[in-house]
């Protein structure tokens, strides 16, 4: 409620500027990480809809989306799930389009790893991969002694490469980063997928405004189209995303790109998974979204 009340300050504070709205653009604002990946096509050549050619935003931080999307300053954001159904919940509705990321948590451990040592560092209690992770192992029955003594994954990262960590939670992109760097990493588990009988876990939300209603249809095969491109030519989007600056070079890899999960369902296709992935993030941490599970109106995206 605190961190909310301190973003609606921003929120009051920046509106005493309103910024003027381009009606000839689409604004889409996409969180710098694994998601902008599924929206490289749209980065290199934008779509139009209407008339209205699509620009991407990347915004740094989950606090700045929540910010842009109180204040109703972009058409469509693309953010993690849970912070969706957080806004949602505190009377924030933007409407539900679906899911285009599935997964990009992994476990890795040292090849020479003294097997007395049952030590798995993650970083966030509470937070998406702490919850990802203790859900994975109760699924399959492992335990291990959690660690939170770093506090973001380029430190754990970092822990790993000097020998001060031997096995750890990580996404991508450190995964891909320090898979390369330190050979004697393994991947031991795909945290994404415990049942093996799923797409993974709906984790990140498209949300769009209530006036892009009406051009719904299209706005989903653009997106489906996006989310293929990034699986069909991953050297190719990796060389957007390199020139974009969204990422540093050398930091992603084919590989990577595939181990993210980039595959956009509509809502009316994921509900049931969004449904299970809140209830499980609800279930060890409520406040994650918001204290409560949101109700119907979060899943219907919009349609009547």
């Amino acid at each position: 409620m605190i961190r909310f009340i301190c973003l609606l300050s921003v929120v009051l504070f920046c509106n005493c500027h309103p910024e003027k709205k381009d009606n000839q653009i689409i604004n889409v604002s996409v969180l710098r990480g694994p998601t902008a990946i599924a929206f490289a096509q749209w980065m290199e050549n934008p779509p139009v809809i209407e008339g209205r050619k699509i620009v991407i935003r990347i915004v740094d931080t989950p606090d700045l989306m929540q910010a842009i999307l109180i204040r109703q300053r972009t058409d469509i954001a693309v953010l993690p799930m849970v912070n969706a159904a957080n806004l949602y919940n505190k009377g924030i509705h933007y409407l539900l389009a679906g899911c285009p990321i599935w997964g990009t948590l992994y476990m890795v451990e040292k090849a020479d790893i003294h097997p007395d040592d049952h030590s798995l560092y993650i970083f966030g209690a509470g937070a998406n991969p702490d919850i990802i992770t203790r859900y994975y192992l109760e699924q399959k029955g492992l335990t291990y002694a959690f660690d939170y003594s770093f506090s973001s994954a380029r430190e754990i990262m970092q822990a790993l490469y000097m020998g001060k960590a031997a096995r750890a939670v990580l996404g991508e992109p450190f995964l891909s980063t320090a898979l390369q760097r330190d050979s004697t990493l393994h991947i031991i588990a795909d945290l994404n997928n415990p049942a093996n009988t799923s797409s993974g876990f709906a984790q990140t939300a498209v949300l769009y405004a209530p006036s892009l209603k009406e051009y719904r249809n299209q706005l989903d095969s653009l997106l489906s189209l996006s989310c293929r491109f990034a699986n069909e030519h991953p050297q190719e989007v990796i060389r957007v995303l390199e020139s974009k600056n969204v990422f540093p070079a050398g930091t992603l890899t084919s590989e990577s790109i595939k181990r993210c999960q980039i595959n956009y369902l509509t809502v009316d296709r994921a509900k049931e998974s969004i449904r299970s992935f809140l209830q499980v993030m609800y279930n060890y941490e409520p406040k994650s979204t918001g204290g409560k599970l949101p109700d119907d109106g979060f899943i219907t995206g919009g349609k009547e």
